[in-house]
């Protein structure tokens, strides 16, 4: 019986300890909870929108110069001015270095006495012939002779003419002497200063070079398919727009128009090349710089668009994060488009609606669970 009794309140005094600890553990766990909540990675989502859209195509290119030309000297002779600044933006006409002049307005002095020598000859022989048309008459003089007097005349006009040649060439050489900017540009460094002698041809070394500034030829290579869906509509259309945006820039802001198509495809590479004309009135475009060029066709289509803020790369590999309704996140591999104003063209990968992650995807990974701290709305 009072073993019995013991047995009783042992189990009671378990029971008492049980209820107890069950007790502190509820109590010592709702912190927990609350901590582990607090814990979750904080994100920023998006929401994918479709709308309808142009359909578009980018090409990457190159700025090219309308003119380029190398000043090389026409006259050989020493360099006595420099009359630019590297780098200037020159206007035609404007001199560019001075080649001594003296010996050449020297030979031009020469040949203009020469002129005068050949003109007096040539007078005198005109009076002489007169004389013989008098004495002719009167068989003064024979034939033979009125006929030598006659063909000095004709002696005369050929070496007035060979000294003017001789002037006109040595006026040349004097112009040539100071050399002029055959173009409106931008010039780069003097490569010959001055004191160095110079030797004229198309041989000699560049003094420098002009390139046009505005405006400025982009050439790029459209592939076939990419021809014929768009760039075969410029074809006799010079009012076919296109847009431009530097390396480094997402946005589009610049619009020329495409001026030419080459007559035939590249076999070899699949692409025939296309030129497009913009204007460059701030000199941003500098020949030789990459360029993306973007070609817009006629059709619109919906499409889907993810804000650019979403998109991760992992080597060759575009990705995003979605959060779904659990709130956990998971991994989606993206086939993308072209940029529109902030937003990519997205191809595969999403579907309209999905929420993704635009801020704190560096703290989270696939299967996460997430706090969401803002969620926007697709943009129309």
């Amino acid at each position: 019986m009072i073993t019995r009794k013991h047995h009783i309140a042992a189990l009671a005094g378990v029971a008492l300890l049980l209820t107890g600890a069950g007790a502190v553990w509820h109590v010592a766990s709702a912190p927990a909870k609350a901590q582990a909540a607090a814990a979750l990675p904080e994100v920023e989502l998006v929401t994918v929108g479709e709308r309808p859209v142009a359909e578009q195509r980018s090409f990457s290119g190159r700025i090219a110069a309308i003119s380029q030309v190398d000043i090389r000297p026409l006259v050989s002779g020493t360099i006595t001015g420099v009359h630019f600044k590297d780098g200037d933006l020159v206007r035609k006409g404007a001199p560019l270095f001075t080649i001594d002049p003296r010996p050449f307005q020297a030979a031009l002095d020469r040949a203009a006495g020469d002129l005068k020598a050949a003109e007096a000859a040539v007078a005198f022989a005109r009076i002489d012939f007169e004389r013989a048309q008098r004495l002719i008459g009167n068989s003064v003089i024979s034939q033979r002779e009125y006929d030598k007097r006659q063909q000095d005349i004709r002696d005369g006009d050929a070496r007035v003419a060979v000294a003017q040649a001789v002037v006109d060439a040595a006026r040349l050489d004097v112009e040539h002497a100071t050399i002029s900017a055959p173009i409106d540009g931008r010039i780069s460094r003097a490569e010959i200063t001055l004191g160095n002698i110079v030797t004229a041809g198309a041989a000699a070394p560049a003094l420098t070079r002009i390139v046009s500034v505005s405006p400025v030829y982009v050439e790029f290579d459209a592939d076939e398919q990419s021809y014929l869906a768009f760039v075969s509509r410029a074809h006799g259309n010079s009012g076919f727009l296109v847009d431009l945006a530097l390396a480094g820039e997402r946005e589009f802001t610049r619009s020329g128009r495409i001026t030419s198509v080459d007559n035939r495809l590249d076999t070899a590479s699949g692409t025939i090349r296309v030129r497009a004309l913009f204007d460059n009135p701030e000199g941003r475009l500098v020949p030789g710089l990459y360029a993306r060029i973007r070609v817009s066709g006629s059709e619109v289509k919906p499409a889907l668009l993810v804000d650019a803020r979403a998109v991760n790369v992992d080597q060759d590999k575009k990705f995003t994060f979605v959060v779904g309704a659990d709130g956990r996140v998971a991994y989606r591999e993206l086939r993308l488009g072209d940029d529109r104003d902030g937003r990519r063209l997205v191809l595969s990968g999403l579907k309209a609606g999905e929420k993704v992650v635009v801020a704190g995807a560096q703290s989270v990974k696939p299967g996460d669970q997430v706090k969401v701290i803002s969620s926007e709305a697709a943009v129309k």
